[in-house]
């Protein structure tokens, strides 16, 4: 080619919207901002940036349906298999995640949203020590515990909540000291004999509050018939707790209670004497009892009939306190007669409630099961299945796995 062909050559510039790593070199202005911006950008600023880019690519790799398609199809292979628990263990795990990234219309990064954890945590061969019932039994209370939380009536290590778990009924079931409640799941639950003696540590090291489960232990060893007891002292229980008159027939909630014991709790029940007097106090039947100025204890033969007594008896205490402080004292409240309504409202509370003729649901199911519900939006858990008596058939309860 000749020196005027060569000459002739006009070269094409860059299109505007070219990066400058696409630019020709002697075709940068080194006067343009963006330029400017990235050369003088420094080296950790430049690497986070990429760092970034990295993970919008993965995020968005996990969020599409192609991959969990073929991440749940991998896990059923694994499963059909019934080799390698590790490898599952893993699948599974992202699998929960990846679920939890798309729970309640959220679109986060699955990675930011880790506090989220899955109530039902158990897989595999972690539950095969456990004694019949017992899984349903710890996700009920991982659930109820995430309840207390979210209602705002956890007293951080000071209010505890246990279940009975074995046929003997000598093994019992507790958080840990150091976990809040809404960090209960299914496995970091400590398993304790009714002495406190720890008999499964669960998935943590913390040790369990000795003090706190005392008064669990006085009850547990005189009622044969409790299996839950749920230990609150919200603003408003431990206030109505030092009121001389204590729960006053003033609503219909503190109808709903039925009898209700009262035992001068010093603090703990280091003493002998100390815990049978407490359980004098409570009786054979009540399922209500309060320790003046701690709070109030609900018992249940279930877990749902004692979250039943105790969201009861906290709506009677704040129903009472509001009562008296904008009535100006007791004398100007309307107190019902105790005997002549008790039996027909406590009646209506502990009735059950019939589907049909085939169903009916125990004290408290019927609200027990709607909160899971509630709790299938807020939180990802691994286990789904329908509901079976409440009739909504194709509606996931995933908290636990009967």
């Amino acid at each position: 080619m000749s020196a005027d062909a060569i000459q002739g050559v006009v070269t094409t510039p860059p299109p505007p919207s070219m990066g400058h790593k696409d630019r020709y070199f002697d075709r940068i202005d080194e006067n343009d901002p963006e330029y400017l911006r990235a050369r003088n950008m420094s080296p950790d600023l430049r690497q986070d940036l990429n760092m970034m880019d990295q993970k919008k690519r993965v995020t968005q790799i996990l969020q599409s349906p192609a991959f969990k398609d073929e991440l749940e199809g991998l896990i059923q292979e694994q499963l059909k298999k019934g080799n390698n628990p590790t490898g599952l263990l893993a699948l599974r795990q992202i699998a929960d995640l990846i679920m939890t990234s798309s729970m309640a219309g959220f679109s986060t990064s699955p990675l930011s949203l880790g506090m989220v954890t899955p109530i039902n945590d158990l897989h595999g061969m972690e539950s095969s020590a456990f004694v019949k019932g017992e899984k349903l039994t710890r996700c009920k209370l991982a659930s109820l515990y995430r309840l207390v939380d979210l209602f705002g009536w956890a007293h951080l290590a000071s209010s505890y909540i246990t279940v009975r778990v074995s046929k003997e009924q000598d093994h019992v079931l507790i958080i840990p000291r150091g976990l809040s409640f809404a960090e209960a799941t299914a496995s970091n639950l400590v398993k304790v004999n009714i002495i406190g003696d720890v008999v499964d540590q669960g998935c943590t090291n913390l040790s369990i509050d000795h003090a706190g489960f005392s008064p669990h232990s006085a009850i547990y060893s005189m009622r044969p018939d409790s299996r839950c007891i749920v230990h609150l002292h919200t603003p408003a229980a431990a206030a109505v707790s030092s009121m001389k008159c204590g729960i006053l027939p003033i609503s219909q909630e503190a109808l709903i209670l039925g009898d209700i014991a009262y035992f001068n709790y010093q603090g703990c029940l280091d003493e002998s004497e100390e815990k049978v007097e407490l359980q004098k106090a409570l009786g054979p039947s009540c399922k209500v009892l309060v320790l003046r100025n701690h709070g109030v204890v609900a018992l249940g033969e279930t877990i749902e009939e004692a979250f039943h007594y105790i969201y009861t008896a906290q709506l009677a205490c704040e129903i009472q306190v509001n009562a008296l402080s904008c009535s100006g004292g007791v004398e100007n409240l309307i107190v019902l007669d105790l005997e002549k309504y008790k039996a027909v409202t406590q009646g209506v509370a502990v009735g059950g409630i019939s589907m049909g003729t085939q169903q009916k649901w125990k004290v408290g199911e019927l609200e027990f099961e709607s909160l899971m519900r509630m709790l299938d939006n807020l939180v990802s858990v691994t286990w789904k299945t329908t509901t079976k008596k409440s009739g909504f058939a194709g509606k996931k309860c995933l908290a636990f796995k009967k």
